[in-house]
């Protein structure tokens, strides 16, 4: 935190794209159901999670898998985080989400202020989000 009050992630573009996108990991909640709540298998957050996969798959991005985000309201759910910087919870995606999720990946790799920009960011993470939670170092009491 700066003397401002404010986080910094520090300049990015110290590594290649590669490194910082490295420091990055989406996770998919695997357990979401569609929007009929089918319990069909696969379930639409797998689908989503392996869209996800593809979407990332020339790149440094970790995807990962959880049983449930607790965010059922706003299925189809999703998390961005990124070591030391802000995380972010994404809802009501679709099972064909998954180049959004690596797009915003990105962007949260290579911003210099621990925040996901909203200049560039697809429209489903616009939309979608549901919680920008704080790292836990910037807490203050």
């Amino acid at each position: 935190m700066d003397h401002n009050g404010s986080f910094s992630a520090g300049p990015a573009d110290n590594s290649s794209e590669g490194d910082a996108l490295a420091g990055v990991t989406v996770i998919v909640c695997a357990s979401c159901r569609n929007e009929a709540g089918s319990d069909a298998h696969p379930r639409a957050g797998e689908l989503l999670a392996d869209d996800t996969r593809r979407a990332a798959a020339d790149d440094n991005i970790r995807i990962r898998t959880v049983e449930c985000l607790g965010n059922c309201k706003r299925r189809l759910s999703a998390a961005i985080l990124r070591d030391g910087c802000w995380s972010y919870v994404f809802g009501d995606l679709s099972a064909t989400s998954g180049a959004d999720l690596v797009a915003g990946a990105k962007l949260f790799a290579t911003s210099t202020d621990g925040l996901i920009p909203w200049r560039g960011r697809p429209d489903s993470l616009k939309r979608g989000l549901v919680a920008r939670i704080p790292p836990l170092d910037m807490l203050k009491d």
